[in-house]
């Protein structure tokens, strides 16, 4: 592989206009298609097959022109101080709002606040429901327009209207926040190279990769349902990676170029080596993100096929675009030194030419390891009591799913939220919705019988406020009526009242065959979550699988991939603290603006095991593999940790602080689920990059000896070799720049 990559660095160094125009016309092409067939992401979190989707299938299906099941939308009216929505001007302007509201496209039904009494007892709050015929799809902007032009009567009346529900919910939007992860990841790069030319390359083929790649998704949309959430996800995980495999092999040239290597040997050569090592990072990411696809939940897929996406087209850009641009710099790829940092490059290419030759003094890097590798135990048991604690919050975790709750005090959903919370109680904002199937009893009075018994049997519950009478549908074989819980629809209560309503309604069937569903979006919301729940564990052995085998293939090793995986367990039972402790308990919450607590979002917890494992062997793979390399080269277990080091610990920290840059640049936005994942991710990285790799492996390693290298001869003749770090193409080449090619031109057999 190694081979083939330097062949492919080097014609894009040599036919770089060719390259660049290629990359040119490929994001004109996909952004002519994503303008041509680009739709809103807007599909809903939703999963095939539980009992709360059925149901609301069932709706659809007895009831088509109804809107049952379909969405709705809330219109609140507020009447100002000292004044009530039933005065007569007021009803007249609510009465003629909601006129308009019946009139728009695709609206199935409104109902009147004064016949169905959804006045509040103070009569200061009113609130009508909006339902839609279709499915949320069909709820474009233009439609969503015509709703809130509705408002407009009872506004001019001096009425306050919001607007809620999921027909509301509005595509979420990237912000000028995220420009400011991106700023602080160029002021790394800056620091990183001490030239301006030298730190931008990375920055602007990146962003050069995120634009095809949004573009392609964006395309996609047409034929695939996006979440909200999806095309953000995508953003973040492409910028972050974008740059750091751009960084990898930029740096790998700046190296190169320090050692007197030519400019189009240096840039192919770093395509080579560091790009070798960028394909298997980044093809653990990608299988990680589309492992994802095995959970059977259609929008975790997505989501997860999405940012794989991302990663491939980062990979593609630093494999081909990365070394077509340096082939613009040429020599002068250190051009436009930032002042106040020519030192600090003179010393960088100084020290890549001591350490070429075996001299000079060691990088900070090789100092750290030789300070862990000297007290092993000590870091070794340090790490691993500080991230198990860290970790401790995680036995409290609860998952659920965003409502309007969740939302910015700004939006319209949150104030329509709060008003209803005010004038109703919390449970009016999670009513759960009871559909009694009789189609197999006889007779509308078996429905009846059925619904009278479904009432009786729920009104005792705790946690019940209301229990509305059954509606009978016009084909005498189903009913509906709502339960309207005390507590808020996140609230661990709701959940325990949904599976109690399921726990008692066995007694109701057994006496009417009657079929008893519980739907309604909190129903919806807690069903996804429990199957998110149980999937979590199989996914999570899949990756550690996963993780096993790849890092078997590349590290020629059984032990190396065991104590990987485990550093990978204690950074994420850490990270899932640490968003436990912020965005649950609330603790710090006000240092990144978070509004509302409450649950953990229910997909995040396996959206980060693929994310984060992936990252993590990024990290993984270019720190142990110098060391691999240095150990079959002669160097002892401890040398070989502190030349992996020595070549490596630059790069990691570079990466994983404009990494955690990028994604901490989405935690100042307003969206409360893309804080959580921006957060989540930022930390996580940071946890293992500097606690879990620049720690606790070097102190394992050293630990382990030459037990680290332990492959048995069957395993290690059936296991392919990918020379991931291109020690092959080194040798062939005569560039070999490990320092122990300098003491020594034995080469060991790995153990066993």
């Amino acid at each position: 592989m190694a081979t083939f990559l330097y062949r492919v660095g080097r014609t894009a160094f040599r036919r770089r206009w060719t390259f660049i125009g290629s990359w040119f016309l490929i994001l004109l092409a996909l952004g002519g298609l994503a303008g041509a067939f680009g739709k809103s992401a807007d599909a809903q979190l939703s999963i095939p097959g539980v009992e709360s989707v059925e149901a609301t299938e069932l709706l659809q299906d007895r009831l088509p022109d109804s809107g049952a099941g379909g969405p709705t939308a809330r219109m609140v009216f507020a009447a100002p101080d000292g004044a009530k929505v039933t005065d007569p001007a007021y009803q007249a302007a609510i009465m003629e709002s909601l006129a308009a509201a019946g009139s728009a496209e695709l609206v199935a039904s409104v109902s009147d606040p004064f016949e169905t009494q959804t006045v509040s007892q103070d009569g200061q709050i009113a609130y009508a429901t909006v339902s839609y015929s279709g499915t949320f799809e069909d709820l474009t902007p233009e439609v969503q327009d015509e709703l809130v032009a509705a408002e407009q009567p009872a506004e001019d009346a001096g009425l306050q209207v919001e607007l809620g529900g999921e027909a509301t919910q509005a595509t979420a939007e990237q912000s000028a926040t995220e420009i400011i992860g991106v700023g602080v990841a160029l002021i790394v790069l800056v620091v990183t190279f001490g030239s301006l030319l030298a730190a931008g390359l990375p920055l602007i083929t990146a962003l050069f990769g995120v634009g095809a790649g949004m573009a392609g998704v964006t395309a996609l949309s047409s034929v695939v349902d996006l979440t909200s959430t999806a095309p953000t996800l995508g953003l973040m995980i492409g910028l972050a990676v974008g740059i750091d495999y751009a960084l990898f092999i930029a740096i790998r040239h700046q190296e190169n170029l320090a050692q007197g290597m030519p400019a189009h040997e240096a840039a192919a050569t770093a395509v080579g080596t560091a790009g070798s090592a960028v394909v298997f990072a980044g093809a653990t990411v990608m299988i990680a993100l589309a492992g994802l696809a095995v959970v059977g939940i259609p929008f975790l897929t997505t989501m997860g096929l999405v940012a794989a996406g991302m990663v491939a087209m980062a990979v593609l850009v630093a494999l081909t675009l990365v070394p077509a641009v340096l082939g613009l710099a040429g020599e002068r790829f250190s051009r436009w030194p930032v002042p106040g940092l020519k030192k600090r490059q003179a010393n960088l290419a100084a020290q890549a030419q001591e350490n070429a030759a075996g001299e000079g003094k060691e990088p900070f890097g090789a100092r750290w390891a030789r300070i862990v590798t000297r007290r092993p135990v000590a870091f070794l048991l340090a790490g691993i009591i500080g991230t198990g604690m860290m970790a401790v919050p995680v036995l409290g975790l609860e998952l659920g799913l965003p409502d309007d709750g969740n939302l910015a005090e700004t939006t319209t959903q949150r104030k329509a939220y709060d008003l209803l919370a005010d004038g109703f109680g919390k449970g009016f904002n999670g009513p759960l919705t009871l559909v009694i199937d009789a189609q197999d009893t006889t007779g509308a009075g078996g429905v009846q019988q059925a619904a009278e018994a479904t009432v009786d049997a729920i009104t005792g519950l705790d946690n019940v406020v209301a229990v509305t009478p059954p509606v009978i549908t016009p084909g005498g074989d189903t009913a509906i009526l709502s339960v309207i819980p005390e507590s808020g629809p996140a609230a661990t209560e709701t959940k325990d009242l949904v599976h109690e309503i399921r726990e008692v309604r066995g007694d109701v069937e057994s006496a009417t065959g009657a079929d008893v569903l519980v739907t309604g979006n909190t129903a919806v919301g807690i069903d996804i979550s429990d199957k998110l729940t149980n999937a979590l564990p199989i996914f999570l052995l899949i990756v550690i699988g996963i993780s096993l085998v790849l890092l078997m293939i590349a590290f020629r090793s059984i032990v190396v991939p065991i104590k990987a995986t485990l550093g990978f367990l204690l950074s994420l039972g850490a990270t899932f603290g640490a968003l436990v402790f912020v965005f649950q308990q609330g603790h710090l919450a006000g240092l990144i603006g978070l509004e509302t607590t409450g649950p953990i979002i229910s997909f995040l917890p396996i959206l980060l095991v693929g994310l984060l494992f992936g990252l993590a062997m990024d990290y993984e793979v270019f720190l142990v593999s110098r060391m691999r390399e240095d150990y079959v080269h002669g160097a002892t277990p401890v040398e070989s940790v502190v030349g992996g080091f020595r070549h490596g610990a630059r790069v990691v920290t570079a990466a994983a602080l404009i990494m955690a840059s990028v994604f901490a640049g989405f935690i100042l936005g307003d969206d409360a689920t893309i804080k959580s994942i921006g957060f989540a991710l930022a930390f996580g990285v940071l946890i293992d990059a500097f606690v879990i790799r620049m720690t606790l492996v070097p102190a394992a390693m050293a630990l382990l000896g030459d037990k680290a290298w332990y492959l048995p001869a069957w395993l290690e003749r059936i296991l392919p070799n990918v020379d991931i770090e291109g020690a092959a193409l080194e040798h062939r080449t005569g560039n070999t720049t490990s320092a122990a090619d300098s003491d020594s031109t034995e080469v060991r057999q790995p153990v066993g």
